[in-house]
């Protein structure tokens, strides 16, 4: 479900944003991205295998970088300023010891997004933009209906300006702090 604000209803948005927050059921996300609010139910089973996976592989790797799920973001953009819940955050541990339910995507290395039929399209534009804006070094994708692992690389602006696409299966570098290959086969 999408709901765009009027333009320059940005307060509106923002009411519209914390009533659907409030009402979701648990496990449903709310974002707020580009000025679009999107409603989303949880992810299937075969969603969750590859975010743990993704996460199981960084900390195998003993990099110093932790691995959040259900961390919210906020993204900079024209008002309303975004927010926005990735399947996964790499920061380093102890970036977000705080009270806030959006934090600042500073610390962020790389963020990660599991594709859905109901998500693919925004994860592809909406979520990369905002990503960008934010200036998140990584964007990691896992897009399962193009059978693909996506890492977008250099923001500048609201667009990532190196793009690495594999097939689910390759291994996927992933530069530094990373600093491995991903193992897309556990996908």
């Amino acid at each position: 479900m999408a709901l765009t604000a009027p333009g320059g209803a940005a307060s509106s948005a923002e009411e519209a944003f914390d009533a659907l927050s409030e009402a979701a059921p648990e496990g449903w996300r709310v974002e707020l991205i580009d000025g679009a609010i999107r409603v989303t139910g949880p992810g299937d089973g075969r969603h969750a295998e590859i975010v743990t996976s993704v996460s199981g592989q960084v900390r195998d790797h003993r990099n110093g970088l932790r691995c959040y799920t259900g961390l919210g973001l906020r993204l900079p953009g024209a008002p309303p300023e975004g927010r926005g819940l990735p399947d996964l955050v790499i920061a380093p541990k102890g970036s977000f010891r705080n009270a806030l339910e959006f934090q600042d995507p500073g610390p962020v290395v790389l963020v990660g997004e599991v594709t859905s039929a109901s998500t693919a399209e925004r994860d592809r534009g909406a979520k990369s933009r905002g990503y960008a804006r934010a200036g998140i070094p990584l964007y990691l994708l896992i897009d399962r209906e193009r059978n693909q692992a996506v890492l977008h690389s250099l923001p500048a602006g609201k667009r990532y300006t190196r793009k690495v696409e594999v097939d689910i299966s390759q291994p996927l570098s992933l530069p530094e702090p990373l600093g491995f290959d991903l193992d897309t086969g556990e996908f």
